[in-house]
């Protein structure tokens, strides 16, 4: 798993130095971060009605591809702000063992 965002990130990084219209990266770190970011809230909002209906149909492969859609524009967001996936998995990393109620309270710390 962690090979494919590897390699993801790679081509993230390629792309930011592409031109617009060559790549669809490219025109996302053209247009800012508040494009990326309307990006993020559109997948987000194409997960959650992808999720509500996936009961119906009996199937998660709608939610499966619109999460996979969520995950990349947010890949692009850490990208555009200069960070990877990486710093996400040790943070999950972190708070592996730790209870999640003891994570949201240590937060508010």
């Amino acid at each position: 798993m962690n090979d494919v965002l590897n390699a993801l990130q790679i081509v993230l990084e390629e792309r930011k130095q592409a031109r617009p219209e060559t790549s669809y990266v490219a025109s996302l770190h053209s247009k800012g971060l508040n494009k990326i970011l309307e990006k993020i809230g559109e997948e987000s909002t194409e997960v959650i009605l992808a999720a509500k209906d996936a009961k119906d149909k009996a199937t998660t492969k709608d939610v499966i591809a619109e999460t996979a859609d969520l995950w990349f524009h947010c890949l692009v967001m850490l990208s555009y702000l200069g960070e990877d996936h990486t710093a996400v998995l040790k943070e999950l990393e972190r708070r592996f063992d730790l209870s999640g109620l003891v994570e949201k309270a240590n937060r508010s710390q």
